[in-house]
């Protein structure tokens, strides 16, 4: 299975104008044989924390009709949105839908930056889901800080770990290049860093949207400026584990014969 990471400049808080960037994304990302695609956080409003506290309309519902775009892109799609909640304030989360548009989960964001909290709801459960022979797990950004959500799911199964972000220029560079591989490394998982390019409310993303393979060596990465993907083949879990075998009995051969 091919997996996209995307980056994009987001228009401030106008979740159509942004919903059609998406889905051109998500068009691009399938013309290369893409499976599922993920964006960065807050993709359908872009960082806009205080625009989205002034106008509650830029809260999604998980079947808002304003994501007919994205569902409609013809691949499976992991795009961040502020999500409508029962209270005064809406979650940070993360869309999953298929190929045909349907919902698979949601997850939202567990750990809140600095002042996010007083814009933000908490979410408080994990994010774990499979397609296409491959299971995933979900994070946002900060999330990916915290050692909690890849070790929960590298140990409930999940092969591949999906990181919808803002990482801006400046400080934001060295932490987007050093806590993904890190979770590659330390919890043997793909990583797929999705992320902001350009303005970004009053941060101005540094791109990079990357895949990193289990150990932290890194597949594929988009430049710093512009609006794209990047995708990289991820095999389904019987093939790894064929791939596993066969390189196993290969070592217990070249030992057999030493």
């Amino acid at each position: 299975m091919k997996i996209a990471a995307a980056q994009l400049t987001c228009v401030p808080a106008d979740v159509p104008a942004n919903a059609a960037l998406v889905a051109a994304l998500a068009s691009r990302a399938r013309a290369e044989g893409a499976g599922l695609v993920v964006f960065p956080e807050l993709a359908l409003t872009g960082y806009e924390p205080r625009a989205l506290v002034a106008d509650p309309g830029l809260w999604l519902e998980r079947d808002d009709p304003r994501l007919d775009p994205v569902r409609s892109a013809g691949v499976a799609t992991a795009v961040n949105v502020a999500l409508r909640t029962g209270g005064p304030r809406p979650l940070i989360a993360t869309l999953v839908h298929d190929a045909d548009g349907a919902h698979v989960t949601t997850y939202a964001k567990r750990h809140l930056y600095d002042t996010e909290r007083e814009f933000f709801a908490a979410g408080g459960s994990d994010g774990h889901f499979a397609l296409g022979g491959v299971r995933f797990s979900l994070a946002v950004c900060y999330d990916n800080h915290f050692p909690g959500p890849a070790a929960r799911g590298a140990a409930a199964g999940c092969r591949v770990h999906l990181a919808s972000s803002l990482y801006g220029t400046g400080g934001g560079v060295h932490e987007r290049a050093t806590v993904h591989p890190g979770i590659a490394r330390e919890h043997g998982l793909y990583v797929v860093l999705a992320n902001h390019v350009g303005p970004a409310g009053p941060w101005t993303g540094c791109g990079g949207a990357a895949v990193w393979a289990p150990g932290g060596a890194l597949l594929a990465e988009a430049d710093d400026r512009t609006p794209s993907v990047v995708t990289v083949e991820v095999p389904a879990e019987d093939e790894a584990h064929k791939v596993c075998e066969v390189h196993e009995a290969c070592e217990a051969y070249e030992a057999y014969e030493v």
